[in-house]
């Protein structure tokens, strides 16, 4: 089973920078396609990005499009999403989650196996 720890999250000024980490537990990490969500105060759980077993596909929502990167290390069984030109609409908590291979579609909450516990990003204006 997965277990999945995020780390990196804080607080930035809008126009800043954060990279969110997401260690998994298992050395299967690397058949798992990998995703982020994020949930901000009253609003339901949304997808962020995705990235496949590889590491040679990724899928992103348009609103972080050119500003997120979403990338993986399997050595370390670490995930990471840059977040750039962060804006005030990006608060949230953001979740880490593993998804077993083939499943999808990467941006529905149902196709994930297993989720971290979550890390805050608060972007001030």
């Amino acid at each position: 089973q997965q277990q999945l720890v995020e780390s990196g999250g804080g607080l930035v000024q809008a126009g800043g920078s954060l990279r969110l980490s997401c260690a998994a537990s298992e050395r299967t990490f690397s058949s798992y396609t990998m995703g982020w969500f994020r949930q901000a105060p009253g609003k339901e759980r949304e997808f962020v990005a995705a990235i496949n077993w590889s590491g040679s596909s990724t899928s992103y929502v348009d609103s972080v499009k050119g500003r997120f990167t979403f990338s993986r290390n399997t050595a370390n069984s670490t995930v990471y999403l840059q977040m750039n030109s962060l804006k005030p609409e990006d608060t949230a908590v953001y979740y880490c989650a593993a998804a077993r291979q083939g499943r999808g579609p990467w941006s529905r909450e149902e196709t994930y196996d297993y989720w971290g516990q979550g890390t805050q990003v608060t972007v001030s204006s």
